[in-house]
């Protein structure tokens, strides 16, 4: 479940989202994009005002026949069931502070169109018309039609498991600690059993921090049931670096980014990673939002345990 401060980011284009409000009243986010996709076909949304306010660049929005062009300070409000959309103005991306009163489940619409990429198949977009139809939906063909169309699909895509498989986490925090303390905490898994608990139950390193270095972790989140994995370090830059490449019961990739700021440090943390585990995997569609939570359970532990480990051990 998104919450205020999460990140999504797709680095091949530069698409940037940072989540401000996810109360169920509103949802409040700012974009740095270029308009393409849903967005800048007409569509509705049939339950939720959407408010966009221009902070940086140049938006053009058409609603109801009437075309805008909107600058920094700019603003255009859209009532529910009112046809719109929006569209670039150049190609210099534009950013924007988006709002929805009510949220309902935007939020995690954003989620699985930042997990699915630029180029979604025709089974993905099945699935999200289905699921996320009361957050909005193209004005045309007629509703009727859609469902027609899009029903079938959608049935097909869940028995072939299409389901948008990545979960994409990325979480920042500042730590009041020496960055090279703080580094050697997080490059050295067999330290997580010390200060990131109790999600670790246990880890094993193959031999001294190096790329190519090999260690399987044990761990947990709030939910009934631990993960196995075994990660293998593909970069390393001492104190600012670390990434892994990730197998087992997730696939995928993990990336610690430390930043030294105001005598302490910042920490970035990008995390994607599917689910091999079956039973995850099936229900990866049922559960995301519950995944999100755990996730997010999980990185709350870190940031409460790895400052004081860091400042103790660091000199």
């Amino acid at each position: 479940m998104a919450r205020a401060g999460d990140t999504l980011e797709n680095p091949a284009t530069g698409k940037r989202l940072v989540f401000l409000k996810t109360g169920p009243e509103e949802l409040e986010y700012e974009l740095t994009f270029v308009p393409k996709g849903f967005a800048a076909q007409p569509h509705l949304h049939p339950g939720q005002e959407e408010r966009h306010e221009v902070l940086e660049g140049s938006l053009g929005i058409v609603v109801a026949g009437r075309e805008r062009r909107l600058g920094p300070g700019d603003v255009e409000v859209v009532p529910p069931r009112t046809a719109h959309r929006i569209f670039a103005v150049g190609d210099t991306p534009v950013h924007v502070r988006f709002a929805s009163r009510p949220a309902l489940r935007s939020a995690e619409l954003l989620e699985r169109l930042f997990e699915l990429g630029d180029k979604p198949g025709i089974l993905d977009l099945a699935l999200i018309g289905r699921e996320f139809e009361a957050e909005g939906y193209p004005t045309r063909p007629p509703l009727p039609v859609q469902r027609a169309v899009l029903t079938p699909l959608a049935a097909l895509a869940r028995s072939r498991g299409r389901v948008p498989g990545d979960y994409v986490f990325v979480d920042e925090w500042d730590v009041d600690a020496p960055r090279e303390a703080v580094f050697e905490a997080i490059a050295d898994g067999s330290t997580y059993t010390d200060w990131w608990t109790p999600v670790y139950i246990s880890v094993e390193t193959d031999g001294p921090l190096a790329v190519g270095q090999v260690s399987k972790q044990h761990f947990k989140g709030r939910l009934p049931y631990t993960l196995k994995t075994t990660s293998t370090i593909v970069r390393l830059e001492l104190p600012s670096i670390v990434e892994a490449q990730v197998e087992g019961d997730l696939r995928g990739r993990g990336l610690w980014t430390l930043t030294a700021r105001d005598g302490g440090t910042h920490v970035r943390f990008d995390w994607t990673v599917s689910a091999d585990r079956p039973l995850l995997r099936r229900l990866t569609p049922v559960l995301r939002p519950l995944f999100r939570w755990n996730h997010n359970w999980a990185i709350q532990r870190a940031q409460e345990g790895l400052e004081p480990y860091a400042r103790s051990h660091g000199g």
